[in-house]
Parts: C-alpha cells; sequence; structure tokens
C-alpha cells in the first residue's frame, strides 16, 4: 500500500489539476496530463492551436497532431499513454484500492465494506456478489469479461477493446488513413471518408509483427546506448587521467624553461666573475707596481734630504749628479688608461616582449579520426632526405613510440637502407639513423622501445631499440622473403610470404614457422596490421581487396567496393581507438576509413590534403594520423580549436 499510495504522489498526479490522472495522455515530450486538463490548456494557447499542434504546460514543447484538420477536442482525444503509464495506470490507478484491499467499489461508496470476489476487466472495478449480479442484468454490461479474485490477487484475463469516446463500443475496426483503432461508430461518423479503414482481426498480426520488430530494435539500441554510456563513463575517467598527465607534462615543460633560464642567469654571472677578476688583477699588479715605484721613491727622497742637511758638499754635489740624470722624470705628465667597467647591458623592452610572446606549448581538443564530424589539418610535416642522401628516400612506413617521455618517429627508408629515428629534447630538434643491410619495408611495434623490421632482399627481420636513437638488438634469418610484418604477441610475429602457397606465416621471435595462414585473394601481402581483437587485416598493392581473418585463419570479410570506390593499390593499415580501420590507396592518393566489420565510412584524406603515393600510415597516442608520402611524413591532426598558452 506504501508503494501504492506513493507511485499514485509521484507519477499519476496531473501537475495542472493536482489529482490522480483520469483519462491520462502521453505527448511526444513524454510528459502526461489529464485529457480534460489538457484540453482545457490547448485552448488557451491560441498559437499553438493555429500551429496544429498541442502544446506541453511543463516544457512547452510542440507535439504534433494526426489529424490538423479536425477539432481540437479529437486531437487530444486521439492522445494515449505511454506504456509505462497505463501499466502504472492499470497497477495502481484509480479503482485499484478496492481490488488490493478486496473490498466491493459499489459498497465502497455506499459506505460499506463487503468483501470483493470478482472483478470486470472492461470497467476495471471489483464487485461483491450482489453487485456483479445487478452489474450482469444491465444490458450494456452483460457482456463484459469478469474474472474470480483469488485470495490475495486478481486473475489477469484479456481486457476488452472498448472505444475511447463511444465506451460501450467495442473496437473493431483499423484505420490505416489516420493509424487509428475504432468502432463502427466512429467509422460511420468520423472516418467516412478515411479510404482504408481494415478489420482489428487482420491488422493485429501485422500491428504484433512491427511492434515486435520495435521491440528487438529497441533492445538494439538499448544495448547501443548502454555500451554508450559504460564507454563514455570509462572515458570520463581516462580524460581526468589525461589531463593530470598533461598538467605534469606543462610542470615538466615550465621547468625545462626555468633550468634553461637559470643556466643563463649562471652563465652571466660568471661572465660577471670573470671580467671582474681579471680587472682585479690588473689593478692589483699596477697597484703592486706603483708601491715598488713609490719605495724607490722614498729612498731617493731621504738620500737627498741628507745631503742638503749634512752640509757636506761631496755627498751634496753626488745627489745632485743623480738627480740631475733623473731630472726629466716628471710623475704629473705620467697618463695612466684609466681601469675598465663591468657593465650589463640588456634590453628590458625587448626581454618583455620575449617574456610575453614565450610559448610553453599549445592546448589542443583532439577530436578522434572516428568522429565524422571532424576533419584532418596538417600539423606538421617531416622531411625525411638528409644532407647525404643520394636520392629520394621513399619512406615505406611510420611508426611512433615514447621512449622516456619522449616522443619519437620511426621511419623506414627504402631507397636508402635506413631506418631514422625523429625527436625533440629540450627544446632541440634530433634524428639519427641505422645503416640496414638492405631495403627496409614494414616496421612492427614490439613495445615502446623496440620495433622490428621487415628487410626482404636480405631474408632478415632485424629487431632494433630505440633509446631513442635506433640500436640494433638482433638479426632474424628468415626461410622465406617476407614484406609485410606486423606483432601478433609479445612472442609472435605475423609475416607476409612471398610467392607462396600461403600468404601469412607466424612465426616465433627465432624465425621458426609456427603455422601458416592462407587470406585468400591476398597472396603476396604488402601490409599487415593486427587489431584489438587479434585479427589480421591484409593488403597487397595488386589486388583491390582488404582481407581481415582471424589469428586461425578464419574469414571476417574481404573488401571489395566497385565503382567510384574501387580500390586502386591499398597499401598501409592502422586502426583507431574504436577499432575503426584506415586504410591507404596509394595510386588513389587517400586514407580510407572502414568499420570494425569492413563498412565504408569516408575518405579521411585525399590528394587535396597534400597525400602523393601514400604507402604507411600510423596513430600515435595523441591521435595524430601519420601519413608517409615519397620522401616526406605528413602528420595531421583531427581538432577545429586551439588556444596557445
Amino acid at each position: 500500500m506504501a508503494t501504492a499510495k506513493k507511485l499514485t504522489e509521484n507519477h499519476l498526479t496531473c501537475v495542472i489539476c493536482t489529482e490522480v490522472f483520469t483519462d491520462p495522455a502521453t505527448l511526444q515530450c513524454h510528459h502526461t496530463f489529464c485529457k480534460s486538463c489538457l484540453l482545457k490548456y490547448t485552448y488557451t494557447q491560441p498559437e499553438a492551436v493555429q500551429a496544429k499542434s498541442i502544446p506541453c504546460p511543463s516544457c512547452r514543447q510542440q507535439t504534433n497532431v494526426t489529424n490538423p484538420d479536425r477539432p481540437v477536442e479529437e486531437w487530444v482525444s486521439q492522445l494515449k499513454p505511454s506504456h509505462v503509464m497505463q501499466g502504472l495506470m492499470d497497477d495502481f490507478g484509480p479503482g485499484t484500492k478496492a481490488v488490493e484491499e478486496h473490498v466491493c467499489s459499489v459498497c465502497t461508496k455506499q459506505g460499506k465494506t463487503t468483501p470483493a470476489t470478482s472483478w470486470c476487466s472492461v470497467c476495471d472495478v471489483v464487485f461483491c456478489e450482489g453487485c456483479l449480479q445487478m452489474h450482469n442484468m444491465m444490458p450494456g454490461l452483460c457482456d463484459h469479461e469478469v474474472a474470480h479474485l483469488s485470495d490475495h490477487t486478481k486473475t489477469k484475463v484479456k481486457r476488452c477493446f472498448m472505444c475511447q469516446v463511444h465506451r460501450d463500443e467495442k473496437v473493431k475496426l483499423f484505420c490505416k488513413d489516420c493509424k487509428q483503432a475504432i468502432c463502427t461508430i466512429c467509422c460511420s461518423i468520423r472516418h467516412r471518408t478515411c479510404k482504408d479503414v481494415d478489420t482489428i482481426e487482420s491488422m493485429t498480426p501485422l500491428v504484433k509483427e512491427q511492434l515486435t520488430n520495435k521491440i528487438e530494435q529497441l533492445r538494439i539500441n538499448m544495448a547501443a546506448t548502454n555500451n554508450n554510456i559504460t564507454w563514455r563513463k570509462s572515458t570520463i575517467q581516462d580524460v581526468k587521467s589525461n589531463s593530470q598527465t598533461l598538467k605534469v607534462q606543462v610542470t615538466k615543460t615550465r621547468e625545462k624553461v626555468m633550468r634553461a633560464i637559470l643556466r643563463k642567469e649562471k652563465q652571466l654571472l660568471g661572465d660577471i666573475d670573470k671580467a671582474t677578476d681579471e680587472q682585479l688583477s690588473e689593478l692589483q699588479a699596477d697597484i703592486k707596481s706603483q708601491e715598488i715605484e713609490l719605495q724607490m721613491y722614498q729612498q731617493q727622497y731621504e738620500f737627498t734630504a741628507n745631503a742638503v742637511t749634512s752640509n757636506c758638499e761631496m755627498d751634496m754635489y753626488a745627489i745632485y749628479d743623480s738627480v740631475g740624470l733623473t731630472s726629466s722624470d716628471n710623475r704629473d705628465t705620467d697618463i695612466r688608461p684609466a681601469a675598465g667597467r663591468v657593465v650589463f647591458t640588456h634590453d628590458l623592452d625587448k626581454l618583455s616582449k620575449a617574456v610575453d610572446e614565450l610559448q610553453l606549448g599549445e592546448v589542443q581538443v583532439v577530436h578522434g579520426v572516428s568522429d565524422p564530424e571532424s576533419y584532418p589539418v596538417l600539423h606538421h610535416t617531416i622531411d625525411c632526405k638528409e644532407d647525404g642522401d643520394g636520392e629520394d628516400p621513399s619512406v615505406r612506413d611510420v611508426t611512433v613510440l615514447t621512449v622516456d617521455g619522449i616522443k619519437v618517429t620511426v621511419v623506414a627508408g627504402y631507397n636508402n637502407k635506413r631506418l631514422k629515428t625523429y625527436y625533440t629534447s629540450n627544446f632541440k630538434s634530433f634524428h639519427n639513423q641505422l645503416l640496414l643491410s638492405n631495403y627496409p619495408w614494414q616496421i612492427a611495434k614490439l613495445s615502446e622501445s623496440q620495433i622490428a623490421v621487415s628487410v626482404p632482399g636480405s631474408e632478415e627481420i632485424v629487431t632494433v631499440n630505440v633509446t631513442p636513437d635506433p640500436v640494433l638488438l638482433s638479426t632474424i634469418k628468415t626461410s622465406k622473403v617476407y614484406y609485410a610484418l606486423a606483432s601478433l604477441s609479445p612472442s609472435q610475429l605475423a609475416a607476409g610470404t612471398w610467392r607462396q602457397s600461403h600468404s601469412v606465416d607466424i612465426l616465433d621471435m627465432t624465425g621458426r614457422i609456427l603455422r601458416s595462414i592462407n587470406t585468400g585473394v591476398t597472396g603476396n601481402p604488402d601490409h599487415i596490421h593486427v587489431t584489438r581483437n587479434n585479427n589480421l587485416v591484409v593488403s597487397e598493392g595488386k589486388v583491390k581487396s582488404l582481407v581481415c581473418v582471424t589469428s586461425d585463419g578464419d574469414a571476417v570479410f574481404t573488401y571489395t567496393p566497385t565503382g567510384d570506390r574501387a580500390l586502386s593499390y591499398p597499401r598501409g593499415i592502422t586502426t583507431t581507438s574504436t577499432r575503426d580501420i584506415l586504410l591507404v590507396d596509394s595510386s588513389a592518393h587517400k586514407v580510407i576509413q572502414l568499420t570494425e566489420s569492413g563498412q565504408f565510412v569516408r575518405d579521411v584524406l585525399t590528394q587535396q590534403d597534400g597525400l602523393e603515393y601514400p604507402d604507411g600510415v600510423c596513430l600515435d597516442a595523441d591521435g595524430l594520423l601519420y601519413v608517409t608520402s615519397r620522401r616526406y611524413v605528413n602528420v595531421f591532426k583531427f581538432c577545429a580549436a586551439y588556444r596557445n598558452l
């Protein structure tokens, strides 16, 4: 009873009349009101009536009506309560209190408390034996379906489908024009101009089928929505964690800048000390020289004074001769250079401007490439042709690692037989390279500091440690020529064979073949990518298809579009965080986005974005997309706004 009372007060009460619903109607905004209350309110809204719609008293949202040419009363009368509301009304609405208390509804109105024994499914009222006899004797009620009440519950029976307008008439027809179940009186009066009216019996299977399909679709929608909610809740944690990581990065960047400023300060203070020490040494040496000279003058002064006061002519003339020899030395005419002054020269205006223009970095909202609303913007370009390269390096593949907090871009230069790394540390850009025995092809990422690279010309797979400079770890000799290469697990590689009966071999880290997989149309794979669920996605330039198989060789899909979307020369492959597939179509100068099941989504990049015969492709942890294009690696971001700090 407490539950019924709570439901009635909180959910079964009209906000207009503040009473329990009588003949409820639910609008498109899912708010429910009494039909009489809603009709009165609609009459007070002439603009809505003129617009042929019913306004919601709570949120003001308009509900379109089925028959705008009908009177307003019919607009409201045709509204139905929602399934949830109807269920609550059936279980807890008016007339159910007597049922739950097992008291006859008719006797209750007379002030009696006679136990109820039966329930009329049409009237939705419980009766005692005497009142039931009166009910059954009335001509309009005698054919109603009545169920006997058990000790605690009423037995559920099929309720008669009665007309909402003519309450004593059963609904026997369905107007397809108005999409409304009606009785024969409604058909003859209100639907006589309608052209397509059928019986309820013939329509019920179709309606049930449509509702069953609707239920299935709603089940799918609920599951998808629930997955979206779960994913977004997980994303919230990722966003918070990412925010903390970015704040730490900003703090570390500020600390690096401060260390650079402190180094400059230390250098300037050292320069001041050095210049000052040089000045002091010079002055001290000059003072020492002056002191020696002063001592000599004092001696001469004493000798001369003694000669003058001794009254000895011989001593006096002896001193006189020596004075005569040095009489030309006049200290008043001795001009010595003034001591230098150490000064600190600075331009406060220039310094202030430099501080104002100082950028620690930029904060960006990076949209995932899987977001169909996002569009690519060129972030930066890496030119992989160095001064010592004799020709275009023809970059075949690219991957991005994070080594000790430093983002490292690794590229495979085919023509110059080199593996190169590019990174920035302490505000300085670096690059280094590792010379290989032959032409490298595809890079397989083993960890954040190790990669494996296929070298088909030498029938080798090399493993490389990135420090972030490339350092050769090992050379694996293979029994076949392998171009395509991917990491299936920390101890297994997936390698594309060349002109063999099976197109992909699963190898251990010594090069031993564990098993072979046939990928169908791709007999000589150029590129392999391993998805998160360990499926293999395989491309071959000469085959206009993309093939996906499980690691056991079971087919997942084959993407072979025709017409304008037909592939011309498929090459590099990667997947997004949402498991979408990005495929390079080299001759079409495109990067194509597919769903996990191989359905076309869009052209992510085209020749208008600066691609010329793209080859390799990868995504980094920040959502930046790297695409090789001959001698360049073009890096794209998918965001529309950013601000500098």
